[in-house]
This record gives C-alpha cells, sequence and structure tokens, in this order.
C-alpha cells in the first residue's frame, strides 16, 4: 500500500483543495494575530476592545477555533491589529505538472 503524501495538514483533511487554501489562509491570519496580542502583552479583555470585538471570541481566536471565523472576519481583525495582510498566489506543483506533460 502506498503512502500518500500531502503539502501541509489541511490538504490532508479538507475535501477539496479549495477548502484547504481557505483553512490554509484562516490559520495563517490566526496565529499572526495572536502573535500580535502575545507581543503587547495584552489581555484578552484589552485585546478584544482593540479587535472591536468580545472577549469570548478572542478567548475563541487564541484556542485556535478556526471554524468559528470566516476568512474575511480575520482580515478585518488582522487590518485593525496593525497589520498588513497580503495575498500570495503561484501555481499548484500539480497544475505545473499537469501543463509540462500537456505542451511536452
Amino acid at each position: 500500500m502506498k503512502m500518500q503524501e500531502f503539502g501541509n495538514v489541511w490538504d490532508a483533511i479538507e475535501d477539496t483543495p479549495q477548502q484547504a487554501a481557505s483553512q490554509r489562509a484562516k490559520a495563517d491570519l490566526m496565529m499572526a494575530i495572536e502573535r500580535i496580542i502575545q507581543q503587547r502583552g495584552m489581555t484578552q479583555a484589552e485585546a478584544a476592545k482593540m479587535l472591536g470585538v468580545t472577549q469570548p471570541r478572542v478567548s475563541d481566536l487564541m484556542r485556535g477555533k478556526i471554524n468559528l471565523f470566516s476568512l474575511d472576519t480575520l482580515l478585518d481583525m488582522a487590518t485593525t491589529a496593525g497589520l498588513n495582510p497580503v495575498i500570495k498566489l503561484t501555481e499548484s506543483k500539480k497544475h505545473l505538472t499537469e501543463e509540462k506533460t500537456l505542451t511536452v
């Protein structure tokens, strides 16, 4: 039995590449926001005030409750925290391999 390899955990557990990409982006944003809160030594209540959300919402963020957040909400929170989110697009290795095969 050949073991299947994945680029990251989201590729392994999500049903589609689109879902995996969305979850990967959400996880990156959540970690960046959490890092800012920790670097600034903020309490959850202080972070909630800065982000314009409730303290329980910050608690969900800090505990990694990824399915409770939309990508839009996390982009808004990151920008409010002073981050400058950037979307980087690259072609997947699978797509590049398929393209190469077609052109040979």
